[in-house]
This record gives C-alpha cells, sequence and structure tokens, in this order.
C-alpha cells in the first residue's frame, strides 16, 4: 500500500513538472510570447514564435497562436476558430514599406485572381500601416481572426477600422508566413512548431 502510495505521489510531481513545463512563455530575441492568450471568449495557445530575418538583419519577431496544435500550413488554414498572429517589432520600421512589404506576401502567395478579389482589403491594410509613419523597435501589433466578426489588425494596443470580413483576406495575409512563397523559410518552421 505503501509503495502504491509513493508511486502515486511520483506520478503527480512528473505530472506537475509536466504541467508546469508545458505553460512556460517562450522567449524570441528577448520579446516574451505566453503559452496561451485570450481572444473574445477563447483560450488560444501558442503554436510557435521565431524572428524574420532581412538579410542578416533581425527585423520583428512573430508568434501564432490557435485553438489547438497544427504543423502544417493547411492544418492551420482548415482549423475554423479564431487565430492570432503577434509580432514585435525588433527595428525601426518605416510603416507603408511595412504595409507594401505584406501586400507583396500576400501576392507572392495567391494567384492573379484570387489576389485581385482582395485588392480594396489589401489597399485598406497598407493604409492603416501608412498612417502610423513608423514603427519602432518594441512596438506591436496584432492579427486576429475573429469568426462571425473578421480580421482585425491592431497597432499597439487599438484596433484600426473595421474588421475586413472575408475569411480569404485572413488566410491572404497568414500566407506571407505559412505560404509556398513566405517571408521567411526559418520562421515559417518556427510558427508551425517544428524545431531549429
Amino acid at each position: 500500500m505503501k509503495y502504491l502510495h509513493q508511486c502515486a505521489v511520483v506520478a503527480g510531481a512528473c505530472l506537475l513538472v509536466a504541467a508546469s513545463a508545458v505553460a512556460q512563455p517562450v522567449t524570441v530575441a528577448d520579446v516574451k510570447y505566453e503559452d496561451t492568450a485570450q481572444l473574445n471568449a477563447s483560450t488560444l495557445h501558442l503554436n510557435g514564435a521565431g524572428v524574420r530575418y532581412k538579410a542578416v538583419f533581425k527585423v520583428y519577431t512573430a508568434g501564432l497562436y490557435l485553438e489547438k496544435k497544427a504543423t502544417t500550413p493547411a492544418e492551420v488554414m482548415a482549423l475554423k476558430g479564431p487565430k492570432r498572429i503577434s509580432i514585435t517589432m525588433l527595428r525601426e520600421i518605416d510603416s507603408s514599406e511595412l504595409g507594401k512589404l505584406f501586400s507583396r506576401g500576400m501576392e507572392d502567395n495567391l494567384d492573379k485572381a484570387a489576389f485581385s478579389k482582395l485588392i480594396p482589403g489589401v489597399l485598406r491594410m497598407s493604409q492603416i500601416f501608412s498612417d502610423h509613419k513608423k514603427l519602432q523597435a518594441g512596438d506591436q501589433f496584432m492579427v486576429d481572426w475573429i469568426p462571425g466578426t473578421g480580421t482585425v489588425i491592431t497597432v499597439k494596443g487599438k484596433p484600426q477600422g473595421e474588421p475586413f470580413k472575408e475569411p480569404e483576406f485572413f488566410n491572404a495575409l497568414l500566407g506571407i508566413w505559412l505560404g509556398n512563397v513566405p517571408a521567411d523559410w526559418k520562421l515559417k518552421d518556427a510558427l508551425l512548431g517544428k524545431p531549429a
């Protein structure tokens, strides 16, 4: 009986260690990504996080939050619930330049017909970034997919304008990082939770 009790205590301790290991935040280039994030009434889990490099320079970190783990772009796109990509700048950048890079990233990962349908949204997104002039190191923005609402872009804690209603718009944005021509292959792997 005593042996069974000791086994139960050891098993309980192992479970506690495992649970605390799972719930640890991830730090990428000194930016901390919590294990979970709240979006409306849903708890999202950090799927992966990494750094976007341009040549040898670190530009920003990105973390992908989903309702459940996904290891391929197709799995991520197929999830019906809320999703979040959280980005923290690591250097100052001209915001309109970032908006152009995002537009280009969307275009690179879509066929012409699909991209042309999204042009009004792409122009509005570019305007959101242009309005901010510059993003400094440490500035954060988020792109959320909220079912029934649409894509919400939040810059420095403030939602920007009306949501983008079409699900295709959010998936096209995700394509920047997870598409066949991603902005950064290492970042794509990191967001999909693959070890470096």
